[in-house]
């Protein structure tokens, strides 16, 4: 319905709001027809009652009214997921996204496209770095202002900013300026926020191994260099599922997810205060998807779904190994890191009878010996990977 109304929808489209029986969507969108003969419905919040309400009317002709392309950061799966090939018909328009582009000149396929209007906003965080272009839909106004605190809390407060309310339209208002300056900025109903990433904020690397201070720990981590190989050895390929077990701060899991949109990772951690720290460490490197298991091992992994890869960060046990091996289908990889006798012995053994790679990854830091330097030994770790 955004990009000009009801009057600029197709004869189609008009066609099946005039035939329709029931029809649903937000207020803003009703508000834009002519007078109809059909039952008419705000969209509830939360968004799910909406669809209950929709599949409800089933058999019935009903119009769902939603903004621009509904299958892009829009409402259309949600639905559609419920129903048959042959039940819905989708009309789409001009997408929010190539509305905003039309106005700002901006390139959308050198873009980044986000969808915050019903997720946190630091899933934008991975995005900030100086000069990237990134367009995203925003719920309200206030929505707006807050993301442009959370800019000037993370140092990017220079930022320009486009804001787009009620874009398409012939309401259509757009208030410009700094991140910094717009804090408090009165903004009724934007569909959309074009950023130009600018200022002197942390930006998150695009490879594996980001510096341990990246997340909170309470020394239960996969130190920097061991991740960034272990994450070679995991070798995440797109829409790929991974179990990372054992997992102390999340960071393994976490930077298997930052691979790739699609991809899917669960961290089972027995110990509740390190469940809630990966959680938050999840939510603060954009990352709010991860799958957070509070549960012993043994008793979380017969409950997941099957897992393309695994990964063991310590204390592994002959036991575990036999129920994992089990459980894995074929072509599935694990990977095991052990820093104790026994685990190398354990891995050792698994290389003999099972095959795969086994590694000795030996690392030394720099630490002051009085006045002066010297290497600092890290205990060497074995780690093992294997496809089945």
């Amino acid at each position: 319905m955004d990009g000009g109304g009801y009057d600029r929808l197709s004869a189609d489209a008009q066609h099946h709001i005039q035939t329709a029986k029931f029809i649903i969507g937000p207020k803003r969108h009703l508000s834009m027809l002519p007078p109809v003969g059909a039952v008419t419905q705000d969209w509830p919040v939360p968004f799910v009652d909406g669809v209950a309400l929709l599949l409800e009317k089933r058999g019935t002709p009903s119009v769902m009214l939603v903004s621009g392309d509904p299958f892009w950061f829009g409402g259309g799966t949600s639905v559609t997921a419920h129903l048959q090939g042959d039940e819905w018909r989708a009309l789409a328009g001009h997408s929010c996204f190539s509305l905003a582009a039309s106005e700002m000149g901006w390139p959308l396929e050198h873009v980044m496209c986000l969808g915050l209007h019903a997720a946190p906003l630091s899933r934008i965080r991975p995005h900030l770095a100086r000069r990237q272009k990134i367009m995203a839909t925003m719920r309200d106004g206030a929505a707006v202002q807050d993301l442009m605190r959370y800019l000037v809390e993370t140092g990017f407060g220079e930022t320009q900013v486009t804001c787009l309310e009620s874009l398409g339209d012939k309401a259509q208002k757009t208030i410009s300026g700094q991140a910094q300056n717009l804090t408090d900025a009165s903004l009724s109903h934007p569909v959309m926020v074009a950023l130009l990433i600018d200022g002197e904020g942390r930006v998150m690397p695009r490879t594996a191994g980001l510096s341990d201070d990246w997340f909170d720990h309470d020394g239960q981590i996969t130190k920097s260099p061991i991740r960034a190989l272990t994450l070679s050895a995991l070798a995440p390929k797109a829409g790929e599922y991974l179990w990372d077990l054992g997992s102390g701060s999340g960071s393994i899991a976490i930077e298997w997810l930052l691979s790739g949109a699609s991809q899917r990772a669960t961290a089972v951690e027995k110990h509740a205060d390190r469940a809630k720290r990966i959680e938050r460490n999840a939510m603060a490197l954009g990352v709010d998807h991860l799958d957070v298991v509070h549960s012993d091992i043994s008793a979380a992994i017969h409950q997941l779904p099957v897992p393309d890869c695994i990964f063991v960060g310590g204390g592994l046990r002959e036991a575990l190994l036999t129920e994992l091996w089990d459980l894995m289908p074929k072509g599935a990889r694990l990977v095991a890191n052990g820093v104790t006798i026994e685990t190398d012995q354990l891995l050792t053994k698994a290389y003999g009878t099972l095959g795969g790679h086994l590694m000795r990854l030996e690392s030394a830091s720099l630490q002051p010996i009085g006045t002066m330097n010297g290497w600092k030994a890290a205990y060497p770790i074995t780690q093992w990977s294997v496809t089945k």
